[in-house]
């Protein structure tokens, strides 16, 4: 009987969902409005597009259609997998996905734990400016200045030159290439990502911080006890929404810097889909490899909430 009354209850409350949601939509109304543009957005260009991952599996001839196209299953898969680009591609992706994770995520945290140790108003809001501006400029823009300071009269070579060494074009060369790109992705959003941790920054109560002073607490003590935990939340879910981009270094600063000297480091899955789909016409091969590309990352973020969830409690769900 009591399982009767709790599978009563349950049909009752499933039945009430939908009314529930009418009631919140009529009583929040323009919260609802706000979002409909940002849903729009994702349904249009994020979620219509994913019916067309199809032609991975299909011989894609624009004539025909998706649907008229042959049916090959997964042989573009095996061509990506045993063709003499995977490997390439495959590590020169994780390389400099890790070497950002690694250098450039802590930047942003580093620079708002120094800003907030600051006190002077003017100087703050200074170098939280100049540390904004490259994030606004067009990559275009910023791929020209790169290119500007790494060439053999570039001030980078000014540099070296004055301590004796010897003038090189730095983009020609293939070992310089991921230092290249990483530093100057951490000089690029370094001032843009201190946004969030200072906004977190702002939420610690600063009681805790005098409780911190009358135990004998000094600076560095209240940052270790009081400000990283205050920011570990925050950290975990960005940390966890950038493994989910490990595998997915945008191809617009890669195409704008690499050449064909530099393909051996600097040729990743996004710019090999970008060649191969757009240059070439080799539609469904180019969609299989950004397929694998997306399963890879879904299983990364995945993965990485499941274990943050184990060890902290923290993670997007």
């Amino acid at each position: 009987m009591a399982q009767l009354k709790l599978g009563r209850s349950k049909v009752t409350h499933v039945g009430r969902l939908p009314l529930n949601i009418a009631k919140d939509m009529v009583k929040n109304k323009y919260l609802y409005m706000m979002l409909t543009p940002v849903l729009l957005y994702f349904i249009i260009f994020h979620y219509f597009p994913m019916y067309g991952s199809i032609i991975a599996f299909k011989d894609f001839n624009p004539r025909l259609g998706i649907g008229g196209s042959a049916w090959v299953g997964l042989e573009h898969f095996k061509d990506f997998f045993g063709g003499m680009y995977f490997w390439r591609v495959f590590k020169n992706t994780l390389m400099i996905s890790l070497y950002d994770l690694i250098f450039g995520f802590p930047a942003p945290l580093i620079l708002a734990l120094l800003l907030n140790e600051v006190k002077n108003a003017l100087f703050k809001r200074s170098v939280q400016t100049i540390t904004y501006l490259p994030h606004f400029i067009s990559l275009v823009i910023i791929c020209g200045m790169i290119k500007d300071f790494t060439s053999s009269e570039g001030v980078i070579n000014d540099i070296i030159a004055f301590f004796g060494g010897e003038r090189v074009t730095m983009l020609l060369e293939p070992s310089f290439f991921r230092t290249i790109f990483v530093s100057s992705n951490i000089w690029q959003h370094i001032g843009w990502g201190t946004i969030i941790y200072l906004a977190a920054l702002s939420a610690i109560d600063l009681e805790q911080y005098e409780a911190c002073k009358i135990d004998g607490g000094g600076r560095w003590k209240q940052m270790l006890h009081i400000t990283l935990p205050g920011l570990l939340p925050v950290f975990v879910i960005l940390l966890i929404l950038n493994i989910g981009r490990i595998m997915s270094v945008g191809f617009e600063k890669i195409i704008l810097l690499y050449n064909p000297t530099t393909y051996v480091t600097a040729d990743v899955i996004s710019s090999y889909v970008y060649r191969i789909g757009l240059q070439d016409f080799q539609f469904s091969f180019s969609s299989a490899v950004g397929l694998f590309n997306s399963v890879i990352n879904f299983a990364l973020v995945i993965g990485s909430n499941w274990i943050s969830r184990k060890l902290n409690n923290t993670g997007l769900w």
